[in-house]
């Protein structure tokens, strides 16, 4: 399913939530030169969230970067209740992520870097579990292809061509 991607207007409420920081270093002739890459995912907590990748010389540089980066990919996602409408499974390079929904009173149930994404959407129950790769780049990429493909009951409904009451009854 594509991904649907969304305009938002200046009075929605983003928070920006660091993932990752990695500091990269190049040696020259002169000397060490030490720059940073930090990973954000933003999010308003009510299914619209995004990442990006910023890189500068200082990590403050290279936040504000990043938080400028994940609010031009900003995606919606189904929030149904707290947790996600159905399980879902993707894979972005070698990191593999598997997302369930969970009862009213578990809570997220997540590593660090799907955990940040999960929080940012506004999930506060579900199951999640990651395989492979445990790069952050990737499982906040595969996190959001997951949640990306995620269908509630009218979207369902709207693609069969009947009504949400006739989706529940088979």
């Amino acid at each position: 399913m594509a991904i649907k991607n969304v305009k938002i207007n200046s009075d929605v409420e983003l928070k920006d939530r660091l993932v990752a920081i990695n500091r990269v270093t190049k040696v020259t002739k002169g000397g060490r030169t030490f720059t940073f890459a930090a990973i954000v995912v933003v999010g308003d907590g009510k299914g619209i969230i995004g990442y990006g990748l910023g890189k500068a010389g200082e990590v403050t540089a290279a936040i504000a970067k990043g938080v400028e980066a994940a609010k031009k990919n900003l995606v919606q996602v189904p929030v149904i209740k707290g947790t996600v409408p159905h399980e879902q499974a993707a894979k972005f390079g070698g990191a593999e992520v598997l997302i369930m929904p969970a009862s009213t009173g578990t809570g997220v149930v997540a590593g660090g870097a799907m955990r940040a994404v999960l929080e940012s959407v506004g999930i506060t129950d579900c199951l999640a579990k990651s395989k492979g790769s445990s790069n952050p780049h990737n499982l906040v990429k595969a996190t959001i292809a997951a949640l990306s493909e995620m269908r509630d009951a009218q979207q369902v409904a709207q693609n069969r061509g009947i009504s949400v009451e006739k989706v529940f009854r088979g």
